[in-house]
């Protein structure tokens, strides 16, 4: 199945802790079916001091749930994405307003 949400993509979180927070996608995890977002879902992690590092306690963002996240439209509203055949090639666009993302 193709990804409706990428690396890059404005999201807005729509449930848990984070909810209603917006963000970017970092990374995205499809066999897990989760992504990182920037500023979304901080956790603090202890880590000893290296050569390399400086040790203490660092926050990161953790993984969430796709289903936790929707893509944001050319409004700055939460949307669905869905894929149509546009001039021979497959492209995502947004439910609401119907554009091609």
């Amino acid at each position: 199945m193709a990804a409706k949400l990428k690396k890059g993509d404005q999201v807005i979180v729509l449930t848990g802790k984070d909810k209603g927070k917006k963000g970017e996608i970092e990374r995205v995890m499809p066999q897990d079916n989760k992504a990182v977002v920037s500023g979304i879902n901080i956790s603090v992690r202890h880590t000893k001091q290296s050569a390399q590092t400086q040790g203490g306690r660092i926050p990161r963002p953790m993984p969430i749930d796709l289903s936790n996240l929707a893509l944001i439209d050319g409004k700055g509203k939460p949307t669905r994405v869905g894929f149509r055949i546009e001039d021979d090639k497959k492209v995502r666009y947004a439910k609401t307003t119907g554009e091609a993302i």
